[in-house]
């Protein structure tokens, strides 16, 4: 079995609505919940409380729900998106309602293979998806994963007719090395070349994350433009009475990410940004022509609890990327493989190539091998060279037993 948070579909809410299909329990003796009725569930002055049918119940512990059977007839739905197996309630930071989904990893993975890939790929591509999905699972099968891309999307019972296919075929198998399994990492593109985990994430280099050209990743060109001036501070007219909300940034998806790093990193409180007067890469490069450090400086208003208004400014000099890189959102600032920085007229343009951090299988890189008629175990081949696919004896297996 696999513990999964949910995240990525409900972000951090105070209530939820869930609804029951099959008899489920709980563990509070006091506590039945029927199928097919709509409970809202909320955090007030917290403490978890239930709503529905009738009903209002002040939970003193966390809200467990079990089915009678584990099987895909029994499905707890969450804000409307169905999860086999059985759902933990809990009350996290005093204030959030965060659900923890437990089902069996062959479930787990027809959960998570059509949302990392596009189910219509090749069939191949879709079953080397499977076997890194599965090792990566039984990898951090301790863990309390969660369902965004920090480990692997989950879209719960969300399935597909050809994920399904490509999980049951390759069911148990798995991607070991000397007989251990390994850490099978993914990302989207490697740009054309593969990284190495030590560069990434630091430790000792491991033989099959080498770096080498990827012949067969389409690239993955992107590009980002970002303003230096995000809020002119000469036009800020402090005598309205609303000024404060008044003020917006000229790129407020970047901006809205650097603040949520500023206040992760000691600037709680309200804040706007006001400039990135500097945001230089260095020209220090890594093996695989990646960039390994960069500037910025950030200078920005933060507002105090108490209602003070202090000028602020963060200056992080030759820091690796991965910090700036952070700061303004990997689903902006797509990956370490850069092609340019310019700056004209008041705007940053970078350009690059690659999603994500290139260690390991490129997806788009294993569709066009699975396009060009290798197999499965070719295509993991090519990306964790030195493995080999091996059984991982256990017990459970797939509820999935004929159709959608």
């Amino acid at each position: 079995m696999v513990k999964v948070k949910l995240i990525n579909y409900i972000g951090d809410t105070q209530e939820l609505d869930i609804a029951l299909k099959g008899d489920y329990i709980t563990l509070d003796p006091a506590l039945s919940l029927k199928e097919n009725v709509n409970y809202r569930i909320s955090v007030q002055k917290g403490q978890i409380h239930l709503k529905g049918n009738g009903k209002h119940y002040q939970l003193k512990e966390n809200l467990i729900i079990i089915p009678g059977i584990y099987d895909r007839k029994h499905q707890i739905y969450v804000n409307g998106r169905p999860y086999l197996g059985s759902m933990e309630f809990r009350l996290e930071k005093n204030k959030v309602i965060r659900p923890i989904n437990q089902l069996a990893v062959e479930d787990y993975l027809k959960g998570v293979v059509p949302f990392e890939v596009y189910p219509s790929w090749n069939m191949e591509t879709l079953k080397a998806q499977a076997l890194a999905a599965r090792t990566y699972t039984y990898s951090h099968i301790n863990e309390v994963l969660d369902d965004t891309i920090f480990y692997q999307v989950y879209g719960g019972y969300t399935w597909n007719k050809r994920t399904i296919k490509a999980v049951d075929e390759t069911t148990d198998e798995v991607i070991t090395f000397h007989r251990h399994l390994i850490d099978a990492l993914y990302s989207a593109s490697n740009g054309g070349v593969t990284e190495n985990n030590a560069h990434v994430w630091g430790g000792k280099p491991i033989s099959y994350f080498p770096i080498k050209l990827d012949p067969y990743d389409p690239g993955y060109p992107w590009t980002f433009t970002l303003h230096q001036t995000q809020i002119n501070i000469g036009k800020i007219n402090w005598d309205h009475p609303n000024w404060w909300n008044r003020l917006k940034e000229q790129d407020e998806e970047i901006t809205a990410t650097i603040k949520l790093w500023l206040q992760k990193n000691g600037f709680p409180g309200d804040i706007k940004i006001l400039s990135i007067p500097r945001l230089k890469l260095s020209n220090q490069q890594l093996q695989s022509k990646r960039t390994e450090n960069g500037s910025i400086t950030i200078e920005f208003l933060h507002r105090l609890i108490d209602g003070t208004i202090l000028y602020e400014s963060v200056d992080l000099v030759d820091v690796k990327l991965k910090t700036i890189r952070s700061m303004i959102g990997g689903n902006v600032f797509k990956s370490y493989l850069i092609d340019s920085l310019q700056v004209k007229k008041g705007v940053y343009t970078v350009k690059g190539k690659g999603y994500g951090h290139g260690v390991g299988m490129s997806q788009w890189g294993a569709s066009i091998m699975g396009e060009n008629g290798k197999t499965y175990k070719e295509i993991l081949q090519f990306y964790y060279p030195g493995t080999s696919i091996t059984p991982y004896h256990h017990q459970e297996r797939s509820v999935y037993n004929g159709s959608l």
